[in-house]
């Protein structure tokens, strides 16, 4: 895997990939982990050594890569190692480590509607609009096609996201309003050729392709600024602001999840750990032992003991 781009090891590779059906964004995420292998120990990955997989692993702790990265980079190694070259042993020495458990952070109601109020345009405005008021990622987001939205019923279709499934999505009326009117004043300069339905809602300034995440949470950072939110939220906060909320308006957790597209519905319980108003509403044991004892109703007096 050197820097040649058609080397016979990354085109093996490749073709492993297609044949397991991998995405885009997967594969070059494989490949770019196993370029930053090749550079590391400077030689192609197919000469590695048990040695070479254990200093670079040492090595991403010691440059402070975080523990989700690590993760990402060896799971691209071990790839290589155990399908295209059948190095069990190698794959073998790839460690996988497990991630602390943090309690997603949140945007308030008050914070959301500052932040679409000082959104910048309207493209910006429905951008965020459709992160927060759908819960969708910003990949998500940025692939949305004409062909996705269907105004009838009021939903929005997502097809292939992460775990390579669909699902659907509802569509607030507040949302569906900024969608044409920001189609009466979408560039159209890129596509004009492009059968209707397959027109990106959102196009890029690459011809035929959407905006990028990078432009999406350059966006979000700007409006978050903007509304003088300094708490560290990240454009992922608004997928966790709509859980969080829907949650706590008694929504079933079971509908959450699959709005979110989560395969485990462990993943969508962790936002009971962050549901502020349900947490709020419990009572405290505390606060029972200064109440008026409860006196029995007559139903209970009247029953025989045991």
């Amino acid at each position: 895997m050197s820097t040649d781009a058609v080397s016979p090891l990354r085109q093996r590779m490749i073709e492993d990939m297609n044949a397991r059906k991998l995405c885009a964004g997967t594969q070059r995420g494989h490949i770019s982990s196993c370029k930053r292998f090749a550079a590391f120990v400077k030689q192609s990955p197919d000469t590695a050594t048990l040695e070479d997989i254990r200093r670079f692993q040492l090595h991403l702790a010691e440059t402070g890569a975080s523990i989700c990265n690590r993760n990402r980079i060896m799971t691209g190694l071990r790839f290589l190692f155990r399908v295209t070259l059948r190095r069990l042993d190698l794959a073998a020495e790839i460690y996988h480590l497990r991630e602390p458990q943090k309690i997603p952070l949140v945007m308030s109601q008050d914070e959301t509607r500052r932040l679409l109020a000082v959104a910048g345009s309207l493209k910006a405005r429905l951008l965020l609009s459709l992160g927060y008021g759908c819960g969708l990622r910003a990949g998500e987001v940025v692939r949305l096609k004409v062909k996705h939205i269907d105004s009838a019923q009021k939903i929005i279709r997502i097809e292939q996201s992460k775990g390579r499934k669909d699902r659907n999505v509802m569509l607030s009326a507040e949302t569906l309003d900024l969608l044409r009117q920001w189609w009466q004043v979408r560039p159209s300069r890129h596509d004009a050729g492009t059968p209707l339905e397959e027109r990106w809602l959102f196009p890029g300034l690459r011809s035929g392709r959407p905006m990028t995440t990078r432009q999406l949470n350059r966006l979000f950072h700007e409006a978050a600024d903007a509304a003088g939110i300094r708490k560290g939220v990240t454009l992922h906060a608004l997928r966790h602001s709509f859980a969080t909320l829907l949650l706590e308006r008694g929504t079933d957790i079971r509908i959450i999840q699959a709005l979110l597209g989560h395969d485990k519905l462990d993943t969508t319980a962790r936002y009971a750990r962050v549901a502020t108003g349900m947490i709020a509403s419990i009572e405290s044991p505390l606060d029972l032992l200064s109440e008026p004892r409860r006196k029995p109703r007559k139903s209970e007096k009247d029953q025989p003991s045991a």
